[in-house]
């Protein structure tokens, strides 16, 4: 870890970043000042988020609300700036729509995203309309020229309930996917406030629904709390809970989209322990919350470690199979990039990159 920072601190020596603070010493102080990584804290968060009595987080579900609760209060903790439409939350009015799965011979409900909270309470019976919602909180930019502008960091903590048993347990935690996730953007948070505000405001954002087709990331596009044409960069983070070999192993993540924009060389050339995507077959790129930043023309990459473990969607994604060291290390770098981001030049999309 403490040749990952010299080497963080070298690059900015010696190349600088462009768009820092014109004062570079500031900027590496500000980088040894960031606050190590609680390992403990880390498990015990992921412990709360992947417990059995959140009942696999399903969107619309009373574990999916006790998860924003409990998201949002970590946020009050930190001292984060609440930036939904009731503190921390932003609601999002949701209809139970009769959806025919893929593959699937009989249809079943599933919660959609209705296109006001009047038009949600128009559908009868009121039994199929509900309330879900986003977890949003800010640390505000500081300087005058930037401050309006953001970067959005992301995570899901949705998952897909309680299932099909296997081997007697029914509840799907989802510890990897992507209780992960909203434990990285929360410590960041932890990190980021411990040093002075950055450049630029950062939004820290917990969106629901990602199992659903991106209820929460859409909803939240439609509503965002800095103008989209003011939001620079969207990094969204998923699964994590392992090392993947293919990128380099314990402490190192991938980033999905890493040849659509000059975020990733970017953020590898200044230290940060990252490589593109090592499975593009898989298209992950557009199999997260990050896509629907990327269609509406922001940068926005998935940061991931995702090994293809075989417990994806199944009952035993659970706390025990999570690797905290690993996960610590890369919530680490993690921060480093963010305030990279927050601090530094704008990513840009490269010719073709930009998905239409």
């Amino acid at each position: 870890m403490k040749s990952l920072l010299l080497l963080v601190l070298a690059s900015f020596a010696v190349a600088g970043v462009p768009g820092v603070w014109s004062g570079q010493s500031v900027v590496a102080t500000d980088l040894r000042e960031m606050p190590a990584i609680d390992r403990l804290r880390v498990a015990n968060l992921l412990g709360a988020l992947a417990h059995d009595s959140m009942q696999g987080r399903a969107t619309g579900t009373p574990g999916s609300a006790r998860a924003a609760r409990l998201i949002a209060a970590e946020m009050q903790r930190l001292g984060l700036e609440p930036a939904g439409d009731a503190g921390y939350v932003q609601r999002i009015p949701i209809v139970m729509t009769r959806v025919l799965r893929r593959g699937a011979t009989d249809s079943s409900w599933a919660p959609r995203a209705a296109a006001s909270f009047a038009a949600r309470d128009t559908v009868q019976p009121a039994s199929r309309r509900g309330e879900e919602a986003n977890v949003v909180g800010v640390i505000r930019g500081s300087e005058p020229a930037a401050r309006d502008s953001a970067i959005v960091v992301g995570a899901h903590f949705d998952h897909v309930g309680v299932g099909r048993p296997v081997d007697g347990d029914s509840i799907y935690n989802g510890a990897d996917d992507d209780a992960s996730g909203v434990v990285a953007m929360l410590e960041i948070a932890r990190a980021l406030k411990a040093l002075p505000a950055p450049r630029r405001t950062i939004v820290f954002a917990a969106f629901t629904g990602e199992e659903m087709g991106g209820i929460g990331s859409r909803w939240y596009l439609a509503h965002p709390v800095i103008p989209l044409e003011r939001t620079v960069a969207q990094l969204q983070i998923e699964m994590i809970g392992r090392p993947d070999s293919l990128a380099g192993g314990e402490g190192k993540a991938w980033l999905t989209g890493f040849e659509r924009s000059t975020l990733g060389e970017a953020l590898a050339a200044r230290g940060i322990p990252l490589v593109a995507d090592p499975r593009p077959d898989q298209n992950f790129f557009r199999r997260s919350d990050n896509f629907a930043f990327a269609r509406a023309g922001i940068p926005a990459h998935t940061l991931s470690s995702f090994n293809l473990h075989t417990d994806y969607h199944r009952p035993s994604d659970e706390v025990a199979k999570v690797d905290v060291e690993h996960m610590a290390s890369v919530i680490d770098a993690a921060a480093r990039a963010v305030w990279i981001m927050a601090n530094g030049a704008a990513p840009q999309w490269k010719p073709g990159g930009k998905p239409e």
